[in-house]
């Protein structure tokens, strides 16, 4: 399916913006906030402003087409995988890297009275490339 497909089959109206923002996110795998997501994509599009990247991070969310990833508590990051899997970071370089987790395997103590709308795992360590430095 290409990116305006994709789009419309979340009910989203693909313009430049929010075709490229999606773009990026699908194949940079880097977990951006909004404000790495406006600095990466401003030289290709002059016009961009922040504001147009968190509106369209916005209605990505409310679409289910992303799922912010909240690594650290003043920072949303996105990813435009919606699959259930964790996410590690390294403490030394700030990269975050997916890996596959079977996240509805998990076991708890929650009783049945607790609905659970969202799972996250988080792991955070040095990552084997700074490992080796």
């Amino acid at each position: 399916m290409n990116t305006v497909e994709i789009l419309r089959s979340h009910d989203i109206k693909p313009t430049i913006v929010r075709m490229k923002v999606y773009e990026y996110l699908y194949s940079m795998k880097n977990h951006p906030t909004a404000d790495t997501i406006y600095k990466s994509l401003s030289p290709e599009i002059p016009t961009l402003s922040k504001t147009s990247v968190y509106n369209t991070t916005t209605l990505f969310l409310t679409k289910n087409l992303i799922r912010p990833v909240t690594i650290e508590e003043n920072e949303i990051r996105y990813d435009a995988d919606t699959t259930d899997h964790g996410h590690f970071k390294c403490t030394a370089c700030s990269e975050v890297y997916d890996f596959n987790a079977d996240l509805s395997k998990m076991e708890h103590n929650l009783s049945e009275d607790f609905q659970i709308n969202e799972r996250q795992l988080l792991f955070k360590g040095i990552c084997s490339y700074c490992k080796r430095s």
